[in-house]
């Protein structure tokens, strides 16, 4: 009986390893499939935006081509400047179509980056391809808007994006929307048996950006959000400066934040 035991024991043992090594293997080659969730967009595809738009496109090199899409405030004559969006980790520059209609309606022109892999532009997924190409970016906006005048704005994954840029980027405020720690450690909390540090191809170190922005920083998160938990937004406190926002938004979510009055009436302030 008792070998019989130990023989179920053992067995019971070897399938918890097979499932614990099956598990970690498909997060490392299926990572790109969990955390991002593009759609890809063909060249000649016909946005339709409620605003005036253009399109971008610069060549990366050969074969790839960074784009992004410019749209436009209704009074183009008194624009109040730029904000340049970097969007989150889902299908394309369409899927956020509202917050630039929101942004617009402020007065501001609106410049949002597609990530490569996601909607027109072409190129393989890469963190530091993503820094460049929002440098990039800010290069060009530059030439036509002077720094008091650009807003930088985060909104999920595009909030390490929009920081590390803002660290060296001259501009006049920052402003993240869900922000996190850092995509390691959020891997962490969601797969907390693994050593995501290791397995996670992405770090988006958000937390070490952070303390290198000189100018305003405004962060907003929910307290239900369900894809980057509250608290870990909640780490970024510490490295704010005495003069910085964190705005609480209770039973926020990660996508409904817009809805509530809180953000609505500081963007306001920010956008004025």
């Amino acid at each position: 009986m008792q070998a019989k035991t130990k023989r179920r024991i053992k067995g019971a043992v070897k399938l918890l390893i097979i499932l614990y090594c099956g598990i970690g293997i498909a997060l490392w080659y299926l990572q790109d499939s969990i955390f991002l969730q593009p759609k890809k967009l063909k060249a000649g595809y016909a946005y339709q935006f409620k605003q005036h738009f253009e399109e971008l496109n610069i060549p990366v090199n050969e074969n790839e081509v960074m784009h992004a899409v410019k749209l436009f405030p209704a009074d183009t004559a008194n624009c109040k400047g730029l904000v340049l969006y970097f969007h989150g980790n889902k299908e394309n520059i369409t899927h956020y179509a509202d917050a630039a209609t929101v942004l617009t309606s402020y007065g501001y022109e609106v410049w949002m980056l597609e990530y490569p892999g996601f909607g027109k532009a072409t190129g393989v997924f890469n963190e530091n391809r993503l820094y460049s190409d929002a440098a990039a970016l800010y290069k060009l906006a530059a030439k036509k808007y002077a720094a008091d005048s650009i807003t930088i704005y985060g909104r999920s994954l595009g909030t390490a994006v929009a920081t590390e840029l803002a660290g060296y980027a001259a501009c006049k405020q920052l402003i993240l929307e869900t922000p996190y720690y850092s995509m390691t450690e959020l891997a962490g909390a969601h797969f907390p048996m693994y050593p995501t540090a290791s397995i996670i191809r992405y770090h988006f170190p958000l937390y070490e950006f952070l303390p290198q922005v000189k100018v305003p920083v405004t962060i907003f998160h929910g307290t239900a959000d369900g894809v980057i938990p509250y608290k870990h937004a909640a780490r970024l406190k510490p490295l704010l400066k005495k003069t910085d926002v964190f705005i609480t938004i209770e039973n926020g979510s990660h996508n409904n934040l817009a809805a509530y009055e809180l953000y609505n009436k500081k963007l306001d302030s920010l956008l004025q």
